[in-house]
This record gives structure tokens, sequence and C-alpha cells, in this order.
């Protein structure tokens, strides 16, 4: 074999390796902006706000909740235990109208355990659930971030106001019915059809009431 032919085998060899490299390094590396907005939806946002604008800093995070999360499979309900959940939703929101503040922190705590029966960690540790939730529920889990703030946030006067605790409520309504839905692990019997998800909302709810009124 001369030495013109090894040099050309020696050269070829070299470059697949290159090659395979760098396909590894591409199929390695964090999920791109793209990526993430697209699985994050508003949270991708809401990331870069909370980094002061720091597009890498945020990317770097989310790409870390799915790093940490991503692999988690959330367990099915039960239709029984659907209907229980939908029915105190329900509850929660019949009693916003007499009492706002305590019914955003009963939801506060509805959306904790709800979570952690699906599989997400526990509601104990919040930081951690919810950066689990945002991996998979990405477009809705800003409701829950904004319940669990109002339950826990107090003005000077002690309480939150009504019209504040009535908008966290309906945005976190869009994450209760995300987590109470069947899924495809789920199975429904024909002859019992999974309970409507989204009971009617008390008027206090849906609008605004005029002042005065």
């Amino acid at each position: 074999m001369s030495t013109g032919v090894i040099i050309a085998l020696i050269v070829f060899v070299a470059a697949v390796v290159v090659v395979a490299a760098v396909l590894t390094l591409l199929t390695r590396r964090p999920q791109g902006g793209r990526t993430l907005r697209r699985r994050f939806g508003p949270e991708y946002d809401a990331a870069v706000a909370q980094h002061g604008g720091d597009t890498r800093a945020a990317e770097h995070d989310l790409a870390e909740r799915v790093r940490q999360h991503g692999s988690l499979r959330e367990r099915p309900l039960e239709p029984a235990a659907r209907e229980e959940y939908a029915a105190r939703w329900t509850a929660v929101q019949e009693h916003f109208v007499d009492s706002p503040q305590e019914a955003v922190t009963e939801a506060d705590r509805l959306l904790a355990e709800l979570a952690g029966e699906r599989g997400f960690p526990d509601g104990g540790h919040y930081e951690e659930q919810f950066a689990a939730l945002s991996v998979h529920h990405g477009h809705h889990v800003h409701g829950y971030r904004r319940v669990h703030r109002a339950a826990h946030t107090r003005t000077p006067d002690g309480h939150a106001g009504t019209e504040e605790l009535r908008e966290a409520m309906v945005e976190a309504r869009a994450l209760f019915q995300d987590l109470v839905s069947p899924t495809r692990e789920d199975t429904v019997r024909p002859e019992e059809p999974a309970p409507d998800d989204r009971p009617h909302l008390p008027r206090v709810l849906t609008r605004r009431h005029a002042k005065g009124s």
C-alpha cells in the first residue's frame, strides 16, 4: 500500500471521528430556545423576566428543569378520583363568593394535592413541584403560581384585592383542568364517562361586577 493511500485513509478515518464527535455533542446539548419556548409557552417569557431579560440564563434554568423532570410520567386518576376533585373545585369556586381569600388558599392546597396524586413532587416542596409541573404543563402553570402567591401574600390591610384573587382563580382553573382530565393511560368505561371537568364558574368569577352593585 502506497504512502499516499495510507495518508488518505488516515485523513478519512479522522474525518469520520470528527463528524461522529460533532453529532454526539449536538444530540447531548441542551434544548434550544425555540424548543424550550414551544414546550414552556408563557412560562418561557416568565423565566426570562425572572432573570432580568437574560435569555441565556433563563434557557439554562428551563433546560435544567427538563433534565430533572422531563422523564416524569404522570399517574392516571381513577374516574371516582376525578369526580371527587371536580366536586371539590366546584365547592372552592362557590366558596369564593363569600370568602375570596379563603377560597384561593383552598385552591392552592387542592392543586398541590392533585399534582401530587398525578405523580409530581409533594406539594410541601412548592418550588420543586412547580418546576416539574412547568415542564409538562408549561402553558397553564402560571395560574398555580398566581394562586400560590395570592394564598401566601397579604397586603397591608391583611387581604389581597378581590379582583386580583378572582383573576388568579380563573387562571389556575386551566391547570386544574389539565391535571384532572383523562390521559391516554386512563381507562374510562363507556357506561361511566368522565365527568364534565369544566363546571360553571360562579358569576363573581366569570365577570367583573360594576362598582356599587
